[in-house]
């Protein structure tokens, strides 16, 4: 049997007897209705928000430590972070909705973060532990009408943990475990994961601390008959503070640092073919953000103001250093006309700024507005607008605007929606300013993403969407291989447009009394246009049983399709093989609620797979964790 007809087979076997036994009328599983807040900046019940947006909510980031917050989001709808199964050190890839990391952004605390100094101006979410994370939010599809300049496929809205209500509180997390490839018989123990958290709220004033460390060993990034290896180390030092002034103002301000360090593989002269060597990675990353609210009647004003300042150097035959820095000051007035008119105006400053020999920078100055319309007979719209100031490339008008309709099934909601949006992505200050692969010329990228879906709740344990979507990007930005005698390559816009457009399919619930389910489909096709590691087809399916109330069992399931990948030795395209994994996790809650110990097995089976050329991929791995809450 192939591997396309085994992954098939399994997702078939995590949804189908799940499916067949959902309508249980025994279950008496009382949930509070669930609330969504990115797509709208307001917390609306996700039966009036036009989008399926993905939560992933504490208790479920809670079944999943021991594992990167790439790992996590990558077992969603829609979404394939490349290099997330690849050596710890390996650069992540998100491709969504036929797009890539320059169409994604990432907000922390709804603040947006990038790095002005990398290739696509993304932010590495390699930098972050999973367990300083209280919930992330995913909006897919356009929402640049909210977020500005990159929100065009995605906005992945990660939510730090809060402080403790109580006057101190102590976590304390830790694991090991191994790290190895599929044909090591004695994988040695090379993962070790160590977080402590100190917080808790004194009368008016509350405080978060935190400490994590990470360090990885035992792979080599280069794949074949390799002996060295290629250690990754992250260290984060976090800090918030926050004040309670009266019941309408408070202030919250962060601080962190992340250190990061990679030994890479390389290209090295005279052959240039990809290799074993020396070459490392390090980067250093501060952070500060201020967040002060002021509430009125029916409203509020709120501030948030970002900084960022990143240093990288890579240490191989092509060295490089980077400086660079971000400023982000986002203000907005959020009013509540009455329970059916939400609205938002609001105006956002970017700057980015990076040393290329000579300081290079761009400022983005954006109003912009939106509104949410909840009707008393099911019918809602979400619809804005924002004028895109761009110091290099002008003034450009994108909007957004998002039906959908709700109509009642008597223990849940049936849901209709549909989207027109457009963005627009500027090319980062590396695609216009690297002295060797920069151009000045290039013009930005235009998005237009056309969505239309359907969303059915049919109890408090069963929910099911489906939706098609089409985009349409002008101007692509392509790294271009324009002098082949020289090796002389430049980024360049791509002279026709290029069109993604694909289904994706979403169902969850619970089969009975502490067995629950969770299987998803993506199907995405290039009508026009050309990208790598980007997979046809992708499912992932989730069991989970509840034994008591305190320990828990799961089984993950992934299939990824075959997909084209580049071979820069002979510089063409080849297509990789589909491949199945399998994990699986535990977890046990003690009485005292005081100890929680967790573990995991990733790709149970040990299969033997590819997913970048040249580039090592784990193999069965084990790991065991032990939380203290003190």
């Amino acid at each position: 049997m192939n591997k396309k007809c085994v992954g098939l087979y399994g997702l078939v076997l995590l949804c189908g007897a799940s499916y067949a036994q959902q309508a249980n009328d025994s279950l008496n599983v009382q949930q509070l209705d669930e609330v969504v807040v990115s797509d709208s900046r307001f917390q609306l019940k996700r039966e009036h928000s036009g989008k399926t947006v993905i939560k992933i909510t504490a208790e479920e980031l809670e079944r999943n430590k021991g594992r990167t917050v790439a790992e996590v989001i990558n077992s969603k709808s829609g979404i394939e972070i490349n290099g997330s199964r690849s050596v710890a050190g390996q650069n992540l890839g998100y491709f969504i909705r036929g797009g890539n990391n320059r169409q994604v952004l990432i907000l922390i605390d709804g603040i947006q973060v990038n790095d002005p100094s990398q290739i696509a101006n993304d932010f590495d979410i390699r930098l972050l532990d999973l367990n300083a994370i209280e919930s992330i939010e995913i909006v897919k599809g356009a929402a640049s009408t909210l977020y500005g300049n990159s929100a065009a496929t995605a906005v992945i809205n990660i939510a730090t943990k809060a402080a403790s209500t109580e006057r101190v509180d102590l976590t304390v997390t830790s694991l090991i475990g191994t790290n190895a490839t599929q044909d090591e018989e004695t994988p040695p123990l090379a993962n070790f994961n160590n977080a402590v958290s100190l917080s808790g709220t004194l009368d008016r004033f509350t405080y978060m601390a935190s400490f994590a460390n990470q360090f990885t060993n035992g792979l080599s990034a280069a794949s074949g008959e390799n002996t060295e290896q290629d250690a990754f180390s992250r260290f984060n030092a976090d800090i918030t503070l926050g004040y309670k002034f009266s019941d309408a103002l408070d202030v919250k301000i962060y601080g962190g640092q992340t250190k990061l360090r990679t030994d890479i593989d390389g290209f090295p002269p005279p052959n240039f073919q990809f290799s074993d060597t020396d070459d490392r990675s390090t980067s250093e990353q501060y952070r500060f953000r201020l967040a002060p609210k002021f509430r009125y009647k029916n409203g509020s004003v709120n501030l948030n103001l970002g900084y960022t300042a990143i240093d990288r150097e890579t240490v191989s035959d092509f060295p490089s250093t980077f400086e660079s820095e971000g400023w982000v000051a986002d203000i907005f007035n959020k009013y509540v006309f009455n329970e059916n008119i939400y609205t938002i105006v609001g105006f956002n400053y970017q700057k980015n700024q990076t040393l290329f020999g000579d300081d290079v920078e761009y400022t983005n100055n954006d109003p912009y507005a939106n509104l949410v319309y909840v009707s008393d007979v099911g019918i809602n719209l979400n619809v804005g607008g924002r004028l895109n100031n761009h110091s290099e490339y002008g003034s450009q008008f994108i909007y957004n605007l998002n039906p959908s309709y709700t109509f009642d099934l008597g223990k849940g909601y049936g849901k209709v929606f549909g989207s027109y949006s457009t963005s627009f992505i500027a090319p980062s200050l590396f695609q216009l300013f690297d002295p060797t692969f920069g151009n000045a010329d290039l013009e930005a990228e235009e998005n237009r993403t056309i969505e239309a879906g359907i969303e059915v709740k049919m109890s408090k344990s069963f929910r099911f969407n489906a939706l098609f979507f089409n985009r349409q990007e002008e101007n692509t930005v392509l790294f271009t291989l324009i002098d082949p005698d020289n090796f002389i390559s430049q980024y360049t816009n791509a002279l026709d447009d290029a069109t993604a457009q694909g289904i994706e399919f979403e169902m969850m619930g619970e089969v009975f009394d502490g067995l629950h389910f969770n299987a998803n489909y993506t199907f995405t096709e290039l009508k026009e246009g050309n990208r790598v590691r980007l997979p046809k087809h992708r499912a992932n399916g989730t069991l989970r049983y509840d034994i008591t109330n305190r320990t828990m069992i799961g089984i993950n399931y992934q299939y990824v399709g075959s997909r084209l990948d580049t071979d820069f030795g002979i510089f063409e395209d080849v297509e990789l093989d589909s491949f199945s994994l399998f994990d699986f996790n535990f977890s046990h809650r003690f009485k005292n609620d005081k100890v929680n110990v967790f573990a995991n097995v990733t790709n149970l089976f040990n299969e033997d797979y590819e997913e970048i050329i040249g580039y090592t991929t784990r193999g069965r791995n084990f790991s065991l964790g032990l939380t203290l809450h003190l």
